[in-house]
């Protein structure tokens, strides 16, 4: 909203105080310091060891490594918004370094990703080119916030210095399988080798590995690589013109990037084997150091489940499902397949079968022209949509029948939207006596419902009367037995044991454990992303580049936008604009596997953004190792295990709750395959992690509903004007299409860096979410006025303080508000810190006298955290020639945090009679003197006897009269 600048109509004419710290002073002071810091290398943190290696005594001291949550270069540049986390981090290293650590905060940038290719398919403009032209703006408005990092260890995921060792890390992934029996990742040259010497027998082949072809072998290997090519059903959005993962598809259907429509289509992939971790990415999440929420979302999208794997015979093959409720298979009257079920074509007959309802044909004269236009129908449709409660059930029928294995009868096998292919086998046993989902559906096709379980309602057992499903883990199972097993009368638990061993008995199902999490989709079929370094050979078999030949760089392409999509058609293939540069697709090569030199073709996809930030924590350490991903020693030292941290990682990590099944899902699983194989000694990426919350603005809307620029609207008796014309007004996100967007520039222009700083930390608690409001920015300004007006005079420029004891009061307040503030400090109460400060130098400009020296110095080092440059200023201004970066935090003296006398309440039958001044220290015995001898409470007692004292020292006594 409109208004003038406080800071500039406040100000107190130059000559009346040429040495007033104003925002052109702030803002001469802030330059000034940020240029010495550089020079200086004041945040360089000194590795033990390599081209970074420092101090040794710096070494020795506990380390602290602290990130924040890879920030993408955007062309808008950054709102005030966008500062919040990395403000805070900057704090918390700050106070780190001042007590004592040696610590390691920098920042790179996540630099691959669409909208820089958009841009680009929409100008012409390299990805390059866009990218690196936003980045030295942001790093500009990083710089002019004062934040303290490590330069040397900045970096780019777009470097092809870095993404020479993302490529690395995925060769590595390429070349392992997961030993569920050792629980870890092992070389796949040592499967070759258990299939070479039979000690492991090949799956799907009864000819010795020697036997079998190259293509059959890499069949096989295929099966078990923790990164491998298949042919998938995929969320194919031709509008962006690639696929996205199940994470980037929004609720309604459509890109989370662009807001496109996303469609169901199977294309050949490259998947990164998570659900091998699923056991392990649960259990470790349990001594890591985050928000009890994060994990729960983490828990809920690995979604384990025990159950039971059923096989249902049909046309002498099987369909197998999973079931948590193995104990109702005899009520399983119908079966489902997703629409996408790779077994569809292969059952569905060319007619239908005699007696076929009318009902489950769909009107189309032969199962294959229904199984058809039900896929087209159901490929327009997200997961979310296809699984909502509410809608209507629809399916049809393919025409064939299975065998229920309990009970012999002949099951219809249906397709349905409500079924997905990402969960369980893609396949379910419907029964709808116990499902409310299949209950409807049962319902609305005219099938039967069979009551398994012993309504314990009042219902009855006749299903034809039920409005709706029952289930129960309570209940007793019925109507369940054949001529081998019953499970009549039992309880759930134990029908579910009985079932499946007896399932197991005859090798048509076994217990097992699900999970909801799917494989991660690691292609993007797009050009500003990391080529694989994946060739493939004129059998189409794929190869690994070796690792001299990376890094595999981007070639110059002259179109970058995939070819021939239509953004609201399914049917359309990609044709990425890799695979029109043909000189660099075709290549021969001599792999170093002795066949020679031969013809190969590149993959033309490229990996998605999410995989530079996956290991970017490692590079940090030792960015500039050309010869490894990471020294041991280097990683040990800041990411090592320790106690508290079994699992190592990095000491704090900041960022957006946004994150919590995408990227921490994924860096988390990298992590863990390197710490297998025996490249890091941390299996966690992450020890601690923080969410910040969100700083939010108005968004002011026309009659239209359109968003008017927020700085350009009036507020006139409790309405909201804009040119003219009443607004709406509500809370929202700030950003540039909203037209609320304030950025830093603006601020520290107006008030400097340090205000900025302060107002973001001071706005609320770190992790809730806070509107933003200009005109209150002041207040922090006005604090840091008093700040500089404590220290040094205004008129003269000379420093005011004095080199006298201070006084008892002056001394509490002081140590007082050290130990608030370092408390505080540590645990990141940023806005409370503030306040103590505040309080403290309140308490100074009270006082109305010269301030003692110790109580001035103390004071600057306090701030110095929050405030750098000011604090850097009045440090050197007192006399100090070195940075007060990496002076000592103070540390209070105890005799005088404790209060000097507290308040004790003098209850009598419960009513307060008596306030008394007493020490802290009192004991229960002289307190209850000191309550019985007080006037007030003798007049209260009147002369009666006392039955009881309760004391409770310092703050309590309670009188109990005879």
């Amino acid at each position: 909203m409109s208004e003038t600048n406080p800071a500039a109509a406040a100000a107190t004419p130059a000559e009346v105080a040429p040495h007033r710290y104003t925002a052109a002073m702030a803002a001469e002071i802030e330059a000034r310091w940020q240029d010495f810091w550089d020079v200086d290398g004041t945040y360089a943190a000194p590795n033990p060891k390599g081209d970074l290696a420092g101090d040794p005594g710096i070494v020795a001291r506990p380390k602290k490594f602290i990130m924040d949550m890879f920030p993408y270069p955007s062309g808008a540049g950054l709102h005030v918004g966008h500062p919040l986390g990395y403000i805070a981090t900057d704090v918390f290293a700050r106070f780190q370094r001042m007590t004592g650590h040696n610590v390691l905060h920098t920042l790179g940038f996540d630099a691959f990703g669409l909208p820089a290719e958009q841009y680009a398919v929409q100008t012409g403009t390299h990805p390059r080119v866009s990218t690196e032209a936003n980045m030295e703006n942001m790093k500009s408005q990083l710089r002019r916030l004062g934040l303290g990092h490590d330069k040397r260890r900045s970096f780019a995921t777009i470097d092809p210095e870095y993404y020479k060792w993302t490529q690395w890390i995925f060769l590595q992934i390429f070349n392992s399988w997961y030993d569920h029996e050792a629980r870890k990742a092992r070389p796949i040259a040592e499967l070759v080798d258990l299939f070479e010497s039979g000690e492991r027998p090949v799956p799907g082949h009864t000819r010795p590995w020697s036997e079998l072809s190259a293509a059959e072998k890499a069949d096989v290997l295929g099966e078990f690589r923790l990164a491998y090519a298949s042919d998938a059903p995929v969320n194919w959005c031709p509008g962006l013109g690639t696929v996205l993962a199940n994470e980037e598809v929004t609720a309604d259907g459509r890109s989370e990037r662009g807001n496109f429509p996303v469609f169901k289509a199977k294309l050949r992939q490259w998947n990164m084997r998570i659900t091998a971790y699923a056991d392990r990415l649960l259990e470790d999440l349990e001594e890591l150091d985050w928000p009890e929420a994060i994990k729960l979302q983490q828990r809920n999208w690995i979604g384990r489940s025990e159950g039971a794997r059923v096989d249902f015979p049909i046309d002498g093959e099987r369909i197998t499902v999973f079931t948590t409720r193995p104990d109702t298979l005899f009520g399983a009257t119908y079966m489902v397949l997703a629409p996408e079920h790779p077994l569809v074509e292969k059952f569905t007959p060319a007619a239908w079968p005699e007696g076929t309802h009318e009902v489950w044909t769909g009107g189309h004269a032969t199962p294959a022209e229904a199984v058809a236009a039900y896929r087209a129908q159901a490929a327009s449709k997200s997961d979310v949509e296809r699984q909502a409660e509410a809608k209507d059930k629809t399916g049809v029928f393919i025409g064939a029948y299975a065998t229920n294995p309990v009970n012999g009868e002949q099951v219809p096998v249906f397709i349905a939207d409500y079924v997905l292919m990402g969960y369980g086998t893609g396949a379910i046993m419907a029964v709808p006596a116990g499902d409310q989902r299949d209950f409807e559906f049962a319902r609305a096709f005219e099938l039967p419902i069979h009551c398994i379980v012993e309504p314990t309602d009042g219902r009855g057992t006749d299903t034809s009367t039920w409005e709706n499903a029952f289930s129960s883990y309570d209940a007793k199972i019925i109507n369940s037995s054949n001529d081998e097993v019953s499970l009549d009368g039992l309880g759930v638990a134990e029908a579910k044991a009985r079932i499946t061993e007896w399932l197991e008995s005859k090798e048509i199902g076994e217990g097992t454990v699900n999970f909801r999490l799917r494989d991660w989709l690691f292609s993007r079929q797009r050009y500003w992303g990391e080529p694989f370094p994946i060739v493939y050979d004129e059998e189409g078999i794929a190869h690994a580049l070796p690792e001299s030949m990376l890094p595999l760089e981007l070639p110059e392409v002259e179109d970058y936008s995939p070819r021939t999509f239509d953004p609201d058609d399914a049917d359309t293939q990609p044709e990425t604009p890799l695979s029109r540069n043909e000189d660099w697709v075709d290549v021969t090569l001599d792999l170093g596997d002795g066949r020679g030199p031969r013809k190969y073709r590149r993959e033309t996809n490229t990996m998605p953004n999410w995989a530079g930030s996956c290991w970017y924590e490692l590079r940090y350490l030792d960015p500039h190792n050309s010869e490894k991903l990471v020294d041991p020693e280097i990683e040990q030292y800041w990411m090592g295990p320790r106690e508290g941290m079994p699992h190592g990682g990095v000491d704090l990590y900041v960022g957006g709750a946004e994150h919590a099944v995408l990227h921490l899902l994924y860096a988390r699983f990298w992590s863990k395959v390197l710490f297998d194989l025996g490249h890091v000694s941390s299996a966690e990426p992450f020890h601690k992690l923080f969410n910040q919350g969100m700083i939010q603005a108005y968004v002011y809307r026309d009659s239209r509903g359109i968003a008017v620029p927020a700085a350009e609207v009036e507020e006139r008796d409790g309405a909201y004007y804009y040119q003219g014309e009443k607004v709406s007004r509500l809370l929202g996100k700030m950003g540039k299409s909203l037209k609320n967007a304030v950025t830093p520039d603006e601020i520290c222009a107006e008030y400097g860096a340090d205000t900025l700083r302060l107002y973001e930390m001071a706005m609320g608690p770190l992790d809730v979410s806070r509107p933003w409001d200009t005109r209150a920015v002041v207040g922090q300004f006005r604090l840091l006025q008093r700040l500089w007006r404590n220290i040094v005079d205004e008129a003269t420029g000379e420093v005011t303080v004095v080199d006298a004891e201070p006084d008892e009061e002056t001394l509490r307040a002081l140590h007082k508000a050290i130990d608030g503030v370092s408390g505080d400090l540590e645990g990141m109460r940023f806005n409370t810190a503030i306040a103590k400060v505040t309080e403290l130098n309140n308490h100074l400009t009270k006082a109305g006298a010269a301030v003692p020296r110790s109580v001035a110095e103390a004071l600057v080092l306090m701030v110095a955290p929050l405030a750098p440059h000011i604090a850097e200023e009045l440090w050197r201004r007192l006399g100090h020639e070195d940075s007060v970066v990496h002076q000592d935090f103070p540390v209070a003296d105890p005799q005088y945090v404790v209060d000097e006398t507290v308040t004790c309440v003098v209850q009598i039958k419960g009513k307060v009679k008596a306030r008394l001044e007493v020490s802290p220290a009192i004991s229960d015995e002289e307190l209850e003197k000191v309550a019985l001898a007080d006037e007030k409470v003798v007049a209260a007692l009147g002369g009666a006897g006392i039955r009881k004292v309760i004391v409770r020292a310092p703050k309590l006594v309670n009188i109990v009269p005879a």
